[in-house]
């Protein structure tokens, strides 16, 4: 029995631990971070997304910090009310996901 609780309390640090590497930044963060250079202006990053949908609207945005990688998240609204999820590298603007939101 000692050894099942173990293995339990083992699997759920390590299911902790990995959930734990994304943290989403804060206001004075991020705009520390665009003025530094180090990510790509939000102008850029939207711009980006509006041309994937045109005539969109941006309904939500966030910047996160995954694994060391800054991430430009965005929903999206388009004019026929489909929404979208895209997900952007903030570094250097390339989309890394974009699907529709189910």
């Amino acid at each position: 029995m000692k050894i099942l609780t173990a293995l339990f309390t083992a699997s759920l640090i390590c299911l902790t631990a990995s959930t734990a590497h994304a943290r989403d930044l804060g206001p004075d963060e991020t705009l520390r971070l665009r003025d530094a250079g180090t990510i790509v202006s939000f102008e850029k990053l939207n711009a980006t997304a509006l041309a994937k949908h045109p005539g969109s609207t941006i309904t939500g945005t966030e910047l996160e910090e995954e694994y060391g990688k800054y991430k430009y998240q965005m929903e999206l609204r388009d004019p026929q009310g489909i929404e979208w999820d895209m997900e952007l590298d903030a570094v250097s603007g390339q989309v890394l996901k974009d699907h529709q939101d189910t």
